[in-house]
């Protein structure tokens, strides 16, 4: 039997849960469950700190059950209004738009230094699975098997820099749906997670195709996703030691700058797959990976696909617009371009370690402060829009370099 006290307690439980909108259906089957619990418990202090929680569960599942209720009668109302191709299309649309949500993706465990134990059938004569000597796993696809011949085949060049002067931007799709993970293709971040250096898009009327990661130099740089080498050369465009990637969705992604490649073309590599060390080849300014994300050709923001600075993919499906991609796409990077911008970024970035304050206080004049800072009244007055003649403020701060 329950005590007076914990009698009052449940009532005023009860009575808060009403106040969020449950049905009072909901409550009454909230409070059974809880009297249920409570009568279990040794003691009524015991009871007390943990009856609050399972009311609650049980109240949000009365709730959520409730709702899915309504949701699904809602939906078998309409359907039989729909004949069954229309039915099959909000099928087909309800599962597309599941797909295509945001999830949080981690890096894949880069296999370059763990021994392979043992190779084993997986049912499927173009999957097999890999054993590690840390008792990992994982499928890997046999590409004598299985290989898309429309992906790489077509327009395959692993000379050229960019083998597709013959697709039309206009004859691209308005969007298309990739696939960019599944059961036996991972991802991994092209490098460890670091905050993004210079973001992709135009700056100051110059074209940026990429991202710059900055690194030191010497540190492995990784497959984002499982794929072919295109390209594994020195590129004297600017990329320097340049790795492209043809991805089984089409993607291409571009690694430059490193200081050596290891990889070779044609080669098959794995998400995760070491190909190469940062450096600071081609045309740089100092350490860093300049990647690329592409689709036939066409350059696109690799922040729509990987949050860098925490090295997690964004998300399983990825829905590619063609207005993502550049007006600016071309070949490839201009980097005279890329390294002027470089240049100003610094330029302003002394300007801005060099600004110096002053905070006025009593007894100080525009004369006084100049002559303290090595400046003069008109430089002062010009740099914080005032007149020699302008009263000061006390307390007020004016820049004086």
């Amino acid at each position: 039997m329950l005590t007076k006290p914990m009698k009052q307690y449940l009532v005023l439980l009860c009575a808060l849960l009403s106040l969020g909108a449950l049905h009072a259906q909901n409550n009454a089957a909230a409070v059974a469950a809880a009297e249920a619990l409570l009568e279990k418990q040794p003691s009524a202090q015991e009871a007390a700190s943990h009856d609050i929680e399972e009311v609650i569960d049980a109240s949000a599942e009365a709730r959520q059950r409730a709702e899915l209720a309504a949701e699904q009668a809602k939906i078998d109302s309409l359907s039989k209004l729909l004949t069954p191709a229309q039915a099959a299309t909000v099928d087909s649309i309800v599962a597309m738009r599941l797909r295509l949500q945001r999830k949080q993706i981690a890096s894949c465990i880069s296999t370059d230094s763990l021994a392979v134990l043992d190779t084993l059938p997986s049912g499927h004569d173009a999957v097999q699975v890999i054993l590690y000597a840390n008792n990992t796993w994982r499928y890997v696809r046999n590409r004598e098997i299985e290989k898309d011949s429309t992906i790489f085949d077509r327009y395959w060049d692993t000379t050229k820099l960019f083998p597709y002067r013959d697709v039309e931007y206009a004859s691209l799709p308005r969007a298309t749906v990739i696939q960019l993970v599944d059961s036996t293709n991972g991802y991994h971040t092209p490098y460890k997670p670091a905050p993004v250096r210079s973001r992709y898009g135009p700056r100051r009327g110059r074209a940026h195709q990429g991202v710059d990661l900055a690194l030191k130099a010497g540190e492995p740089i990784y497959a984002t996703f499982s794929g072919r080498v295109r390209i594994s050369e020195y590129n004297r465009g600017g990329y320097g030691n340049l790795v492209i990637i043809r991805h089984d969705n089409g993607l291409e992604t571009y690694y430059g700058h490193l200081s050596e490649r290891m990889v070779q073309a044609n080669q098959w590599v794995e998400a995760g797959q070491v190909i190469g060390l940062g450096g600071s080849t081609g045309r740089s300014t100092g350490p860093h990976l300049h990647f690329e994300t592409r689709y036939y050709g066409q350059s696109f923001d690799p922040e729509r696909l990987i949050d860098f600075k925490s090295g997690i993919l964004n998300r399983e499906y990825f829905l590619l617009k063609r207005s993502y991609f550049s007006i600016y796409s071309r070949a490839g990077q201009d980097f005279e371009e890329e390294i002027a911008n470089e240049e100003q970024d610094k330029k302003e970035q002394a300007e801005r370690e060099a600004m110096r304050y002053h905070k006025i206080r009593s007894g100080d004049t525009l004369g006084a402060i100049a002559r303290k800072y090595g400046t003069t009244v008109n430089n002062i007055c010009r740099l914080n829009g005032i007149k020699p003649t302008t009263i000061l403020r006390i307390g007020r701060t004016l820049r004086v370099r």
